[in-house]
Order: structure tokens, then sequence, then C-alpha cells
């Protein structure tokens, strides 16, 4: 009896034991993978590699070596050529979302699928990345790099991250045999039409999306990773998704590689690293492709190079919380999601969510005018306003568009500067719906005197016709300052957009301000349901980051003129010495007129 007690408190305590032992164990090693050359790689070697067809195991498939393509894919960046084997392989062909799946030769690993060969190939050949270039990618830093070339591409250009269904189009007549396998990029909980006006936008950076083909959640997956799993790069995450799914070809304790070719190539990144799920593979002789759900969070991709993206363990990713509010249906719609932080797709991420949750809900019509206030949270420096109003003009874009276009444009404009590396924290978005289409037309303007003194009050009566409406007639009272000059004085009488476009410049000078110019500047913005009146006199001006410096005299403008090379001035023909405008109007305003009076 004793000794069954004895031995029942020997189990007990080993058990206690292993119990504590597992809750302070370190993170886990992984032993070191034994590699092998591209030198000792040889045609008809034989070997094997693994990707997911369905589920979360890694399945194998035969890999017979057919050579190598020296200089292949850029200098000195040999690609090996490998035929696939297995019954699944050989039915499905080389798969959209295989890149990145481990090939090892002789039990060692020798790089990671990543090219597909030709077109409606009849036979699963592929090309591989060899593991010592993907594994350059832990050694490289951590800086920014430059705008990438895929992203000054044209719209049409081919991309990094193609889609099943959607054919790139490439510029050139020739046959590309040797392009990277697609991570199939996926839209989800957006419509077609909005996937299809910023498709544009997102090849030019490098991307070409495809709809619905999946979706992202932050369900657990308990399943562990390993060489072969299939993993995800979130750019949208919540009640709206954007992902990208390749394959993990190589893990160390807290790094993983993949994919064995870029993303978008944009250097360092910041992105979500999930699991994924594959729940079936569809195969196609044009394209067949994974249907992937991005589930558990693992950490983030912090590098997105030539050979392939790395991930690290454990990091949180910095994104952008965004919260859109619809006021003025059955019932208020809220809508929650993040966006990544980066220079090039923040802004088309940020206009393709924007027009989409405006564009998928029941309010949602052509005669439709919507009213936004909000506000764009930069760490360090005040709220960008975000204030207007925006209806459908005759021919031209729909409303939703605009509003999208306009917030697209403040996000580019923030991250558009040479200075300092904005931290964007929040974005915050309230929208009030009419159902009307809430539009005039400046139809006329003019004043009743030709002559006026320096000090006197005129008033300008501007004529508005709205859509499908009576004429309106909006009085305008202005003063002309003390300090005005004689002579001819212009009087603009305009929509709060034409002022702007005056006033900004340039395109290429303004980009040049520095983050606090540029939100003070883009906080001084007009919005669109008044009507401005400016008074212009002939002698020029200078706007100067955001502050605005009318009529200097002759001897001032010439030092001043020698300053251009900062690019941070812009110099005006005609100075603005007064503005004044009507009080909010319930219409989107559009057009301008020029009155001239004498000033005596």
């Amino acid at each position: 009896m004793r000794r069954a007690v004895l031995a029942g408190a020997v189990i007990c305590f080993a058990a206690l034991h292993s119990i504590l032992q597992a809750q302070t164990a370190p993170a886990p090693t992984f032993k070191p993978i034994e590699t092998i050359a591209v030198g000792q790689i040889h045609a008809g070697m034989r070997g094997v590699a693994y990707t997911v067809f369905q589920g979360t195991k890694p399945e194998s498939m035969d890999v017979e070596v057919l050579g190598i393509l020296k200089n292949a894919n850029g200098p000195k960046g040999d690609i090996i050529l490998v035929r696939l084997g297995g019954t699944k392989a050989e039915y499905t062909g080389v798969v959209a979302g295989m890149s990145g799946s481990p090939v090892y030769l002789d039990g060692k690993l020798a790089g990671a699928l990543a090219f597909r060969i030709g077109e409606f190939s009849k036979e699963p050949i592929a090309g591989v990345t060899p593991i010592a270039e993907m594994l350059e990618i832990d050694a490289l830093d951590t800086t920014p790099s430059p705008v990438p070339a895929a992203s000054r591409a044209a719209a049409s250009a081919p991309s990094k991250t193609s889609s099943p269904g959607m054919a790139n189009m490439p510029l050139q007549d020739f046959a590309n045999y040797l392009r990277p396998i697609e991570a199939p990029l996926v839209f989800s909980g957006f419509s077609q039409d909005a996937v299809e006006r910023f498709a544009p936008q997102f090849a030019a950076a490098g991307i070409v999306p495809v709809m619905g083909a999946g979706s992202a959640s932050d369900a657990k997956q308990p399943e562990p990773m390993e060489p072969g799993s299939a993993v995800s790069a979130i750019l949208v995450r919540g009640d709206m998704d954007i992902a990208a799914t390749c394959t993990v070809t190589y893990m160390d304790a807290h790094h993983l590689l993949a994919c064995g070719h870029p993303l978008l190539q944009f250097g360092m990144v910041d992105l979500p690293m999930t699991k994924a799920e594959v729940l079936a593979t569809l195969p196609s002789p044009l394209n067949a492709f994974k249907i992937i759900n991005a589930t558990e969070a693992v950490g983030a991709f912090v590098q997105d190079r030539h050979t392939g993206i790395m991930g690290e363990f454990g990091k949180k990713p910095d994104m952008i919380p965004v919260t859109l509010t619809i006021h003025g249906g059955a019932a208020n719609k809220q809508f929650h999601y993040e966006v990544l932080n980066n220079a090039r797709l923040s802004p088309v991420a940020m206009m393709a969510t924007v027009f989409n949750a405006l564009h998928d809900v029941n309010e949602y019509g052509e005669e439709i005018t919507y009213r936004m206030n909000g506000t764009i949270s930069v760490d360090g420096f005040p709220d960008v306003s975000l204030q207007n109003m925006f209806s459908a003009v005759d021919g031209g874009q729909p409303a939703a568009a605009l509003a999208a276009l306009s917030i697209g444009d403040r996000f580019g404009r923030i991250y558009d500067n040479p200075y300092n590396v904005p931290a964007v924290h929040g974005v915050q978005l309230d929208f009030e719906i009419s159902t009307e289409r809430r539009w005039a037309r400046l139809e006329g303007a003019r004043t009743d005197v030709t002559e006026a003194r320096p000090g006197d009050d005129i008033t300008i009566e501007a004529v508005l016709r709205p859509y499908r409406g009576e004429r309106i007639i909006q009085q305008i009272p202005i003063h002309i300052p003390a300090s005005a000059s004689q002579g001819s004085l212009h009087i603009l009488v305009s929509d709060g957009e034409t002022l702007d476009r005056i006033r900004r410049g340039p395109p290429v000078l303004s980009s040049r301000l520095d983050l606090a110019s540029t939100i003070a500047s883009l906080n001084k913005l007009h919005v669109s349901n008044r009507v401005y009146v400016s008074l212009l006199e002939g002698n020029p001006g200078a706007i100067v980051a955001d502050k605005v410096m009318p009529t200097l005299p002759l001897s001032i403008m010439n030092v001043m003129d020698g300053m251009r090379g900062t690019q941070e001035m812009v110099i005006v023909g005609e100075s603005s010495v007064n503005e004044a405008a009507t009080s909010p109007l319930s219409y989107v305003v559009a057009g301008a007129q020029v009155l001239t009076i004498t000033i005596k």
C-alpha cells in the first residue's frame, strides 16, 4: 500500500514538475537547416517539395531537377528549373499561392518554388529561388527603401502580385516564359465596382486584385506553422479585408521566409502576418489558384525584397484604425477596419475602402449627396480636418468616388513629404446622406459698381442654378482694404476647389512641404458648399510653405525670387488682398467667374 502511495506521489510530482517546466520554458529553438548550394545541384537530381492543397497540413510533391537557369532572376540571380510530380501536383499544375513552397534535394533545403514557366503548360514545370539568396534578406538593414519601380509603373504594367481570373497586360510584345507565381490578393467584402474602379491605382503599385475567393479573420488556428504552411500578409482587416497569401519556405525561432519573390518589393514593410487555411485548390489551364482564409495573427512581415519576404514572430504591426459611420438611412451604419501604414498603398487602400463602404449600402443611389466630417490623427501634429460636401456632377464621378478621392488626396499629401515619416494613428469619418443631388452651377456674378476707393465696402451678387431647380441669388459683401493699390482690381467669384488650385501652385512644388506645413495647408482648404469672393491685385506675391505673403515690394520679390531653389516657395502673379464667402449652403457649388473694377 505504502509503495502504491509513494509511486502515486512520484507520478504527481513528475507531472507538476513537467507543468512548471512548460510554463517557464524558453521559446522553442529550431535546429539549423542544412542547405545545398546551386553549384552542387545538377540535372536529374530528385527531391521533394511541400505545400498545402487543402486544410493546414503541408503535403509532399515529387521534384526532378531539369537544370540551372543562369542570371534568370537578375544579375547573378540563378533559378533552379524543376518538374513537379505526384498525383495532386500533376493534376493542379503550378498553383497561385504555391510560391515559397520549400524544395529539398538530398534532404537539404535548396530553395523555394517561385516562378511559373509559360502559359497553358501541360507539365508542372517551375522555377526555384535558391535558399542562399533568400537568406540574404535577414542580413539587410531596416532602412526604408525609396519608391519602388513597381509604384512608378503604368497601371497596365505587369504586376508582381497577380491574381486568379485577371490576366496581366504586358506592355511589350514578347513571350513572357518566366514570371513569379501569383500570390492571390483577395478583396473580401468589396463590390465588383469598388475593385474595378481602383484596380488601376493598385496596379500602379504592383497589385492586381481579385474579389471574394477567401477571407480574413482572427479565428484561432491551433496547428503549428512549418515550412510548407500557407501564410498571409494583411493590407486591410476588419469589416473589409485585403490579404495576399503564399507559402513558408524557412523558419527559425524568430523569423520566417516566404514566397521566393517579392509581393511589392517595397523593402522595409510592416504588415500583419497570419496563419492561413486553404479551403480548396482549383486547377485551371490558365491560372490555378488556392481559395484561402487568413486566420490567426502570428507577427508581422518586416521585409519585402527581390527574393522573398521575411516575417518576425510576435511583432505587433503598426496599422491605422478607421471608424466610418453613415447617418441618414433607416439606421446608422458603422464600419471598423484597419489599413496598412505605407506611403504608397495607404492612400489607395483608404480610397477603396471608403468608396466601398459608401457604395455598398441600401441608401446608395446616383441621386445622392454626402456631408462629410472627420479627422486624420497624426502623432505630434494637429488633426487633419475632413469637412466637405460631395454630389455627383453631370457626366462626372459619383459622389462616393469624389469623397474617396478627396480622402486619398489628403493621405497622399501627408505621406508625400521628404522631411518627416508620418505616424498616422487613427481616422474618424462621419457621412450624412441626402437622397437628392444637391449640386449647383455658378451661372453668373456681378457687382453694381465699376469704380471704388480703398476702404470701401462693395457687394458681389452670385447667381446659382441648382440641379433641376430655380435660380438662387447670393449676395456677398466684401471690404476693399485701405492698402489697396490704384488701378485694376480683379474679383474672383468661385467654388472652393478653384481657389485651392490657384493657391496651391504646381504639384511638384507643393509636395516639398514638411509635414507641419502640409497639415496646416490641408486645414486651410476651402469647402465645396460655399461661394468664395477673392480680391486679386496685379502685384506679385509669394506662398512660402503654408503662409501667403501678398503684394510684396519689388526689392523683396527680387530677393525671394532667388530662393526658389528651396522649392518651398511659389511666386504668384497676383496677390489676394481679401476674401469673403457665403454661409454654408445646402448645395455643392461648381464654377468660377472674374469681374474687374477700378480702384481710384
